[in-house]
């Protein structure tokens, strides 16, 4: 796994040290914005290497899945990604644009798990409520039998 983010980082350390290097545009480059989202969904696969996947598995190589998911293969995006990274304004776009998509699914997940926890937080103090209410019902009922039987 994170072989994938040693060879990104030096791929990126020797395109900045080749910039001036033209390298030949290979035939099936992989478009921009499907580059963008091929990055972002490897940095999440990366990421999710040491997270439990619905098995309960750890270190899960999702590398895989993503590859077909866009339905190439690793030398596909290899190519691309070498020839990206030695053109360097346009791999900072790429980057800075996964980075921003990254962000945002980030904020995204941050809101979901606020709404959940305050749906949940409203759940526990109603039941908790009705329970109250509950009890003091019951109590009036216990109070008026008593009365009724005096």
């Amino acid at each position: 796994m994170n072989k994938f983010i040693y060879i990104l980082i030096l791929s990126v350390f020797f395109g900045a040290c080749t910039s001036n290097t033209i390298i030949k545009k290979p035939e099936n480059l992989i478009p921009k914005e499907q580059m963008i989202d091929l990055l972002t969904d490897i940095f999440i696969a990366n990421g999710g290497d040491n997270i439990k996947n619905i098995n309960l598995q750890r270190s899960t190589n999702y590398f895989p899945f993503v590859f077909e998911k866009y339905k190439i293969d690793s030398s596909r995006f290899r190519e691309s990604n070498y020839y990206y990274t030695s053109r360097i304004d346009d791999y900072d776009e790429i980057l800075e644009k996964v980075d921003k998509r990254l962000k945002a699914l980030k904020e995204q997940y941050d809101n979901e798990i606020k709404l959940a926890d305050s749906i949940a937080r409203v759940r526990k103090d109603s039941i908790k409520t009705s329970k109250n209410a509950i009890f003091r019902e019951s109590k009036k009922i216990d109070s008026l039998k008593k009365a009724k039987k005096m």
